[in-house]
Order: structure tokens, then C-alpha cells, then sequence
């Protein structure tokens, strides 16, 4: 089964919007992986505008699970990582600034400082995982690279989806199957939600592990967490 990693982005977006801890996302964490999921993801970027660095620090001694932090792989990122021991770094290559990830590495441009950041990670005992758009190309380039799992950029699949659904799986389809032929495990994720999530792993069985924020903590104001949650991983099984 595909394990369920939900990124507590937006409640740290919550909280700061007002100042305090309210809501706390330590405490949010917690009840992500009481109520199901299968690890929290974080996404801490340059100026702190969601879930700041102290947050990193202090979720990571209560999750049970995994936590996987995601990122530009700066220097600053790279040793909050490493000093955190996070279970899996996944690797976005984001413009200081940037609204959120809209696209993933290039691979081939890229090759020597991917290979670099990754074998740094690597020694360290962290999963890497890159962010890659559904191109065979940039996929061959994983491999070369030596990144353990490879993170599908699905937002073109959630676009296209509502009109056609099996021409939206389609580059996804091969991605992932050249990925698995060439020894590289598969996460997924960005625009993922209960709408689309069902097909994605029914087309692709053998994806590891999806990464669900926006939408899932959009559906828990309308169905709660415990639910929300719920009804995800019932997407997520055979």
C-alpha cells in the first residue's frame, strides 16, 4: 500500500497569520499520524513565510513514523537536515521566493551538484528523493545522479485529469515504469487530492509514498483531521 505523508505547511500558514501557536504544529503532527498517515512532510523555505526552522526541530521528537523534509538544497537546508536527521530530504529546485514547487529538476543540467548534495545526504544515513517531472529523460538522469526515489510532480496530471483521464496518467504511466526498471522508488505529489488520488495508484500500484498538504488540510475544515485522513488512505488501498 502507498503510505500517506501529510505536509503540515498550511497549519503553520494558519498559525503565523496570526501570531502565537495556535494552531500548534507539533501538536497537529502528532494527530496526523494518530488518525493514519504514514509520515509528516515540511517544507521550510528561506523566510520562514509557513513552517520555520525551530518547527523542524520540534516536531521531529514526536513523529513515530518518518519525517521528510523538503526543499531548495542550500547550504542552510542541507544542514538543518543533517542536524535534524530527517528520515528522507526531498530536493526541489524552488527560487527563494517562490509560491510553491511548479516544476522539477532538471536532471541532466544539473547532474554534478545533484550528484554532490545527494551523496552528502547519503552519508549522512538521509533518503534523498527529487522532485522530476513525468520526462524519461530527467528520469535516466535520476538514475545517473544516484538518487534513491524519484518524486513525480503530478500538478499536470491534476490539470488535465477533469477532462481526460487517461491522457493525464499517461507520461506518469512510463515515467514511473523506467524509474522501477531502473531501480529507483517512486513518491508523488502536488495537487493530489480525493478527487484524482485513487486513479494515480491504481494506474501506478508501486508508488511509495504520496505527499498530500493544500487539499488534504482544505478537506479537514470541511470533514475534520481523523476523517480527512481516513478517507485518504481508503484511496491509497488496492
Amino acid at each position: 500500500m502507498t503510505r500517506l505523508s501529510v505536509n503540515i505547511n498550511k497549519i503553520a500558514t494558519l498559525r503565523n497569520s496570526r501570531g502565537g501557536n495556535i494552531p500548534n504544529v507539533v501538536e497537529a503532527a502528532i494527530n496526523c499520524e494518530k488518525f493514519g498517515a504514514q509520515g509528516i512532510t515540511v517544507h521550510p523555505r528561506p523566510d520562514e513565510r509557513h513552517i520555520r526552522k525551530q518547527d523542524v526541530f520540534d516536531i521531529k521528537p514526536h513523529i513515530q513514523t518518518e519525517l521528510n523534509i523538503e526543499g531548495y538544497p542550500s547550504e542552510d537546508f542541507l544542514k538543518l537536515v543533517k542536524e535534524v536527521q530527517a528520515d528522507q530530504a526531498t530536493l526541489v529546485p524552488d527560487k527563494p521566493g517562490q509560491l510553491t514547487s511548479d516544476h522539477g529538476w532538471d536532471t541532466i543540467k544539473h547532474q554534478s551538484f545533484l550528484k554532490d548534495v545527494i551523496n552528502e545526504l547519503q552519508e549522512s544515513g538521509i533518503r534523498t528523493s527529487i522532485f522530476v517531472d513525468p520526462d524519461k529523460k530527467m528520469v535516466d538522469g535520476a538514475s545517473i545522479v544516484g538518487t534513491d526515489r524519484i518524486e513525480l510532480y503530478t500538478e499536470p496530471y491534476a490539470c488535465i485529469y477533469p477532462e481526460n483521464p487517461e491522457k493525464a496518467i499517461a507520461p506518469f504511466v512510463e515515467a514511473a515504469n523506467l524509474a522501477k526498471e531502473l531501480g529507483i522508488e517512486i513518491n508523488a505529489g502536488h495537487d493530489l487530492s480525493l478527487k484524482n488520488l485513487k486513479y494515480l495508484v491504481d494506474r501506478i500500484p508501486f508508488i511509495a509514498e504520496v505527499s498530500i498538504g493544500h487539499a488534504l488540510i482544505a478537506d479537514a475544515l470541511y470533514m475534520g483531521l481523523r476523517n480527512t485522513i481516513q478517507e485518504y488512505l481508503e484511496c491509497l488501498r488496492p
